[in-house]
């Protein structure tokens, strides 16, 4: 009988050697993740099957993920398509042997009967048999999740034993179940991490500037991210920094006045002008571009003037931004003083009046405020 692990969305499920548990939940809304982790513990069964099998590795064409050649049916089916009693059907032991790896995509979505019948299998897992289930994690169907994830947490009657006992029934060790949990990726500190991990995957390792700089030019897509960190993986040699990524994304950011004036404040003036042009050419309008910019002032300002320990979640919830962004604001503050924060705040008052009031050039007013908000730095 398959015993349990714990499964990772990067990787020791899909550990040759590590045998997954009979009964495995991936819960989560991070599409990406959910997938490797389904993928991994797809793998990780059919090899577990092989071996049982006696069949040990690419000697026996038992290639790693290789649905041809590994013994083991896999059934790959949505919930909300399993009609009652087809679940008995599919974990039923096949009359050739071998054992089946079964995934049910969106638990959440599966009919009442149907998700009796998973929460019931799972409290009564078949021998040679690997059972995955994706659920979303959200309150639909959170009956069947709660079943089944009470069931990791102190092992739970099962199967004992092997097919060729007759599958006894008897107490299976605890760990017959176990939970991947693959929530989505909000907080910017959150997709660093996840690119740093990337990278790590690949072998490789990207500096601050690298990550920050990937992450401005594409976007909060994991999927795209990590596509990303892949093709500078292969492709860039030696250190991967904010020039590397330049090289391969420039002008793919989001173009935002908000962009601009992270380049301002930090003293970036080739930036910071650079992306208000790009940000003018696609559209934005100027009035936004202003708002961003006093807005980063009024940041440096209001940070500047907190006490230096205090905790960034408590600072962020009193001025009203999320804990990453202060967090930046801090390093931005390196090369500030009070004084230079308020000429930089009349700055942004005189630039704001001259475009409400319809100048004749917003753009030239808009640079001409960059530059010195630039300026207002030490």
């Amino acid at each position: 009988m398959l015993r349990g692990m714990t499964a990772r969305p990067d990787g020791p499920a899909g550990t040759p050697g590590a045998a997954p548990a009979p009964v495995n939940v991936v819960v989560g809304e991070e599409e990406l993740l959910v997938e490797r982790s389904v993928r991994a513990l797809i793998t990780a069964g059919r090899l577990a099957l092989a071996a049982e099998a006696g069949m040990t590795g690419p000697a026996d064409r038992t290639e790693l993920g290789d649905r041809a050649t590994a013994p083991g049916d896999v059934h790959d089916v949505a919930a909300a398509d399993l009609a009652a009693g087809e679940l008995a059907s599919l974990t039923s032991p096949s009359l050739f042997g071998g054992g089946a790896v079964v995934v049910i995509r969106s638990a959440q979505d599966a009919g009442k009967e149907v998700a009796a019948e998973i929460a019931r299998y799972a409290a009564d897992p078949a021998p040679d048999m690997v059972l995955i289930v994706t659920h979303a994690g959200g309150a639909k169907g959170k009956a069947l999740l709660t079943s089944l994830t009470g069931l990791s947490r102190g092992g739970s009657a099962g199967r004992g034993g092997s097919a060729g006992q007759g599958g006894k029934r008897g107490r299976a060790d605890a760990g017959t179940v176990t939970v991947t949990e693959c929530p989505k990726i909000t907080r910017f500190s959150d997709r660093l991490d996840f690119v740093r991990a990337e990278f790590r995957r690949a072998g490789r390792v990207a500096d601050e500037g690298g990550l920050r700089a990937l992450l401005d030019a594409v976007g909060s897509d994991l999927r795209e991210i990590a596509a990303a960190c892949s093709q500078l993986a292969a492709d860039v040699e030696g250190h991967i920094g904010e020039e590397a990524v330049a090289r391969y994304y420039h002008g793919r950011a989001e173009a935002s006045g908000f962009t601009v004036s992270d380049r301002a404040v930090e003293g970036r003036l080739a930036d910071a002008l650079e992306q208000l042009r790009w940000a003018l050419a696609t559209g934005v309008p100027p009035v936004l571009i202003t708002s961003a910019l006093a807005q980063g002032v009024r940041l440096l300002g209001r940070v500047g003037a907190a006490p230096r320990g205090k905790n960034s979640a408590a600072l962020a919830a009193e001025v009203g931004a999320p804990p990453w962004k202060i967090d930046r604001v801090r390093q931005q503050l390196r090369g500030w003083a009070p004084e230079g924060v308020a000429q930089a705040l009349q700055v942004v008052a005189e630039a704001d009046a001259q475009i409400k009031g319809e100048a004749a050039s917003p753009g030239f007013a808009l640079e001409r405020a960059v530059r010195r908000i630039v300026a207002c730095r030490n």
